[in-house]
């Protein structure tokens, strides 16, 4: 008898550890859903991952427009965290306003908010968060730029330049010139031109942005240019990516911040009233081929645009010119 209620009472012991284990099992896969769901609906959290896997398949520069994006919203809530959930327009509306307050352009904000607006979509799609439309009531268009072409006659001051004192002021310079004779080819290209695409006087790449192929006849000032620098046994053709195969975009990123900012100062030292850039080079020649009456079909192809409508944005600023020179001779006739 006595050894029967001991079995019982080590049975009751066992049945009681199993409830405590079975409770405490549960309640830890809850803990772990709940926190699982905290960082999904995370909205940093979602946009870091959606950043992860768009660098992973490649698509690096859309990988960074939303972490600019990101970092921008991050820094207006200065690092508070925030759940898809809480998106809404009140929080977007007060975003733009801080926004405007640091004196961010109306463009680069709608550039924030359509990455923004971009990343939101895909985690409603993905069942995440409803949707609540939180970019209803702010800025996420276009606005029309100012004219970044430069005369012709800004090319030639800057072309005869003495520059030989300043190795990267002339190495600024020089880029924004071989841009120029390229027909207006962005930086990223002129970066990545290998020695090999330079064949029998013509120079052979594809675009980066679009793939598009293009073919340039090779010039004596093109060849001047390349002549003055030296890039060694690299396989590229200019000396920007100073290391092949070591993380080569953030090679490209440092060249052309440096770029930029000797360009900038050549261009204060000029008087030139808009910041010279390396894209100044691209818009200044679709203008002056526009001037030459050059159509704008050919244009558009040897700028490696994917339709006229690309061009036209080049051009805006340049066709107001001629409609307004066109009526001043019209009321001059009068």
């Amino acid at each position: 008898m006595r050894q029967f209620e001991l079995f019982e009472d080590i049975c009751r012991r066992l049945e009681r550890i199993e409830k405590i284990i079975e409770t405490r099992t549960a309640r830890q896969r809850r803990d772990a859903v709940q926190t699982e769901t905290a960082l999904r609906t995370s909205f940093y959290t979602f946009m870091e991952d959606m950043v992860t896997k768009l660098k992973g398949s490649g698509s690096i520069r859309t990988a960074e427009t939303y972490l600019a994006a990101l970092n921008s919203f991050r820094k207006f809530r200065n690092g508070r965290g925030i759940t898809l959930d809480e998106i809404d327009p009140s929080i977007m509306t007060a975003y733009e306003l801080w926004l405007e307050e640091c004196g961010i352009s109306h463009n680069s904000s709608s550039f924030y908010m359509r990455n923004l607006r971009a990343a939101y979509n895909k985690a409603v799609q993905q069942g995440l968060t409803v949707q609540r439309y939180p970019f209803r009531y702010v800025y996420t268009g276009v606005e029309r730029t100012h004219k970044r072409a430069v005369p012709l006659e800004t090319i030639r001051r800057l072309r005869d330049l003495d520059l030989t004192a300043s190795g990267a002021a002339g190495f600024a310079r020089d880029m924004f010139m071989l841009s120029f004779y390229t027909r207006g080819m962005p930086f990223i290209d002129l970066a990545f031109l290998k020695k090999s695409d330079l064949k029998d006087g013509i120079l052979t790449y594809r675009r980066r942005k679009t793939g598009q192929r293009l073919q340039i006849k090779w010039e004596n000032c093109m060849q001047e240019i390349v002549s003055r620098y030296s890039s060694g046994t690299s396989p590229y053709l200019l000396p920007i990516i100073m290391n092949p195969g070591a993380d080569e975009r953030a090679q490209y990123l440092r060249a052309a911040g440096s770029i930029n900012r000797h360009l900038k100062a050549i261009g204060r030292s000029l008087g030139l009233p808009a910041p010279l850039t390396m894209y100044v080079a691209r818009h200044t020649w679709a203008s002056a081929a526009r001037s030459k009456n050059i159509p704008l079909p050919v244009i558009s192809e040897g700028m490696g645009h994917g339709s006229d409508t690309t061009t036209r944005i080049y051009l805006a600023s340049l066709d107001n010119t001629i409609i307004d020179e066109a009526n001043s001779m019209i009321l001059g006739s009068l």
